[in-house]
């Protein structure tokens, strides 16, 4: 028998090797579009898509669920959007800790915890970011995904070089085009991006929806953080908030810019006539001085670098001995949130997310995990 050269048998491995490579790498990638799964609790009372209210949305990865929450109860509604920028986390898990926890007692909520679906099956290129985190639960660990701040490049591309938002004519940067939260109120027929702004427009106006609130994060090093942006008519909702929260819990008011458009609280407050506000929690993974973003630093916010950077007054927020956990970011925004519903005062009626929704308090004791369904 005629013998093989060396040369092909090496070639032969090394084939086998890239083949071998190009699935695992393929499995990575596919594994990015697998949902964590959300387990609604007994307040939820139906389940919508968003394409309901944008139809061009039906069978992409544009499309999200919608949950309804309804009391029964005549009153006001709240909209809560988390997952605008997936890769700021607390406004997920806040969002799916209202699914999972809230009953209602008057009026309507509205919760879309992921805001932008497409921003969730993909990372920031070069940000050597986890794909997904993890929390501990009373009874077991759950995954959640970890996501980009924009939509994924393979639903919309190519970016322009200069980005000019619809209704306002106003430019930006090109890289903000596939930005949810710089395409608002969106367009029918504009962007995919923009027909998921469309939808989240279309619903506010069909339901008449009387608050909606934004949740984001931002780094510690960020001027606007721990704070709650508010739309002009909304700023009265806003500072009556402020005074409500506890003492541990400390916390700025801006008012939304009239010559920066695209965003919800500035947008939303100017095409419906929803109260509009975005609020902003301070997250390590998310700035420049941070070292290993793992998912470690996701949930617990733990991060010597920032210990540093805060002892030399580089920071804008307070950075404790434990850092900024995620539970700490969590238990601000649902705090917030409690008081809006507590404080609102609409011709409409009012809006009670129900007894048992805990304080800032009990959830830094219990953690964030408490709150969340046991994995199956």
């Amino acid at each position: 028998m005629k013998k093989i050269p060396r040369h092909i048998i090496s070639a032969l491995v090394i084939s086998l090797a890239v083949v071998a490579l190009v699935v695992y790498l393929g499995l990575v990638f596919s594994s990015q579009w697998k949902e964590e799964p959300i387990y609604p609790g007994p307040g939820v009372t139906s389940i919508h898509m968003l394409s309901e209210w944008s139809p061009e949305l039906k069978g992409t990865s544009g499309d999200t669920p919608v949950y309804v929450l309804d009391s029964g109860v005549e009153g006001a509604s709240m909209l809560v959007l988390g997952g605008t920028h997936p890769n700021e986390p607390s406004g997920f898990i806040s969002a799916v800790m209202l699914i999972e926890w809230c009953e209602p007692e008057e009026g309507v909520l509205y919760v879309i915890p992921r805001a932008n679906n497409s921003a969730f099956t993909c990372t920031d290129p070069l940000e050597a970011a986890p794909m997904s985190f993890t929390i501990e639960t009373g009874n077991g660990e759950r995954w959640f995904r970890f996501g980009s701040r924009a939509t994924n490049p393979i639903h919309q591309w190519p970016d322009s070089e200069i980005y000019v938002h619809a209704s306002s004519g106003q430019k930006l940067s090109g890289s903000e085009v596939r930005n949810l939260n710089r395409a608002y109120p969106g367009r029918e027929d504009g962007t995919f991006t923009e027909k998921i702004t469309y939808g989240i427009t279309e619903l506010i106006k069909d339901k008449d929806i009387s608050i909606t609130v934004d949740l984001h994060e931002a780094s510690p090093e960020y001027t606007t953080v721990n704070a709650i942006v508010a739309h002009e008519d909304a700023i009265g909702l806003a500072n009556i908030t402020l005074w409500m929260v506890e003492e541990d819990m400390s916390i700025s008011i801006e008012q939304s810019p009239k010559n920066l458009h695209g965003l919800t609280h500035r947008e939303l407050g100017d095409y419906t006539d929803t109260l509009a506000l975005l609020m902003e929690t301070a997250n390590p993974s998310q700035g420049r001085l941070h070292g290993k973003i793992d998912s470690d630093l996701v949930v617990y916010g733990d991060d010597k670098f920032y210990h540093r950077a805060y002892e030399y007054g580089a920071l804008t927020v307070p950075y404790g001995e434990n850092g900024i956990s995620l539970t700490e970011r969590c238990a601000r925004h649902i705090t917030c949130l409690v008081n809006m519903c507590e404080m609102y005062d609409g011709d409409d009626g009012y809006i009670s997310l129900g007894w048992d929704m805990p304080s800032y308090s009990e959830i830094m004791e219990n953690g964030i995990g408490y709150y969340l369904a046991d994995p199956e």
